[in-house]
């Protein structure tokens, strides 16, 4: 089936677990990624961290803060600096709406997940808005109630 396919030429490298715990999670986009050689075939190996990172627009340009992408096994490859700055490759009209949508005070870019597709690093993120510590604790509390109803179904 056509599914079935499609699924396959999706795959996650990394993900980003804490994002919707701190984040409300409002507009999500795809984008490319700048990447070298050495770094692509580092994250072919799992190599890439998303935990710390985070997304700035820098002169009309987006681009990818703290992605740590450790060094590719096979030496003899030049190598990466791992955390410098990567460049995320979006449309211009992208662009200029993530732009007006971050102008918005307390919004700002969150990387959620990274994957493959078709052969290509894509990035997925966010527009997200803080949370506020009492968002964080009725997230936890809602977490524990979906917990113990399904515990409850699962009896």
């Amino acid at each position: 089936s056509i599914m079935s396919s499609k699924k396959k030429s999706q795959s996650f490298i990394a993900t980003n677990k804490k994002a919707s715990f701190l984040y409300n999670l409002l507009s999500n986009y795809d984008s490319g990624i700048s990447l070298k050689g050495s770094e692509v075939k580092a994250i072919r190996e799992g190599k890439v961290n998303l935990k710390e990172s985070y997304i700035i627009v820098r002169k009309k340009e987006i681009y990818i803060i703290g992605m740590h992408i450790g060094e590719y096994s096979h030496s003899g490859y030049s190598t990466h600096e791992p955390l410098r700055d990567r460049k995320l490759l979006l449309h211009k009209s992208e662009i200029n709406k993530i732009i007006k949508e971050v102008n918005d005070v307390g919004k700002t870019l969150i990387p959620t997940k990274m994957y493959f597709k078709n052969g290509k690093v894509k990035l997925k993120f966010y527009v997200a808005k803080g949370k506020k510590v009492w968002d964080k604790r009725q997230s936890k509390k809602d977490k524990d109630i979906k917990r113990d109803i399904d515990r409850a179904i699962k009896r």
